[in-house]
């Protein structure tokens, strides 16, 4: 079993203790929302992807709101977008190995709610959203190691929005939210993106995450989940059910296990997870410490890392 001078990569742990089923030693982080009364909120939680168990608290964003995305690379985690009282255009960011409030990052291209996001470890890539009078399908990126203003990426092949996303290391895979369309776009280029297949169910308010391999879409209308190979192109197939059926939830994985939180009606407190190379219904993980929905979520080991 390689040793390099004691100090084993996280790579080596998965490769070599493939039967603990929670070994990624990742976190993951929910950010942000709208409680029952439509009230937003501004916080962030954290859970550790080595046991389950409720939500923590890590800090504050810089603007309470709902209907924003996040995205995340190994160190940070970041926020774009979504309402307040009118659509913002706010990014801000936190590390992710040390608690505290979020700082800010820049601006996106315009105001812009209802977005949605992916990322590998290099670049987060914002798309759809309402920008106060109409949808929009623009797609925008951040250099995550770095802070300043989205650049403009290309097109989706709709305006949308309340889509998803998820990525690989090159690929990015999300959902044009009310078209029930998967597109794709080779992350590390830009330009307009292209059809990779059908969504099985409705996923507009829901969300996406993954592994290297594997993507997973959860929460929309239909409240289930369904999954994609991501390097191939193709329609999605049913995974299974979320363990309470809701929509408006944040989506995170580590490189093993995705995690689903929040959510409409009463489930606003529940965290619930998966095996992402299997298929089957969601279990249990935990609460977040705020019932809230679109407590939107990212983490520092997610399948574009």
């Amino acid at each position: 079993m390689p040793n390099f001078n004691g100090v084993w990569s996280l790579t080596t742990q998965l490769q070599y203790r493939s039967d603990w089923p929670l070994v990624d030693r990742t976190i993951a982080l929910f950010g942000g929302g709208a409680d029952a009364s439509d009230n937003n909120k501004n916080t962030i939680d954290t859970v550790s992807f080595t046991s389950t168990g409720n939500a923590t608290d890590f800090g504050d964003l810089t603007v309470a709101r709902t209907t924003h995305s996040a995205l995340s690379s190994s160190t940070r985690g970041v926020w774009g977008g979504g309402t307040t009282n009118n659509q913002v255009n706010t990014i801000d960011y936190v590390t992710i190995a040390s608690a505290g409030n979020a700082q800010d990052f820049g601006d996106l291209l315009s105001v812009n709610g209802a977005i949605s996001a992916f990322s590998n470890d290099t670049r987060g890539i914002f798309h759809g959203g309402y920008n106060g009078s109409s949808d929009v399908n623009t797609l925008q990126y951040i250099t995550i190691a770095s802070t300043g203003n989205a650049q403009d990426f290309g097109d989706a092949q709709a305006v949308h929005n309340y889509g998803s996303g998820c990525a690989s290391t090159t690929r990015g895979v999300f959902i044009e939210g009310n078209t029930d369309k998967y597109s794709y776009v080779t992350i590390a280029s830009t330009g307009n993106a292209t059809d990779f297949g059908d969504v099985v169910n409705g996923n507009s308010g829901g969300d996406g995450a993954s592994n290297a391999t594997r993507g997973l879409f959860a929460g929309g209308s239909a409240g289930d989940i369904e999954f994609i190979t991501i390097a191939s192109t193709g329609n999605g197939t049913d995974f299974g059910d979320l363990s309470v059926s809701r929509n408006n939830i944040g989506a995170t994985a580590s490189f093993k296990i995705a995690v689903f939180s929040g959510g409409n009606n009463s489930a606003g407190d529940v965290i619930d997870f998966v095996t992402i190379a299997t298929t089957g219904n969601a279990t249990d993980y935990g609460d977040l410490t705020v019932s809230r929905l679109h407590a939107k979520a990212c983490s520092n080991g997610h399948g574009g890392i």
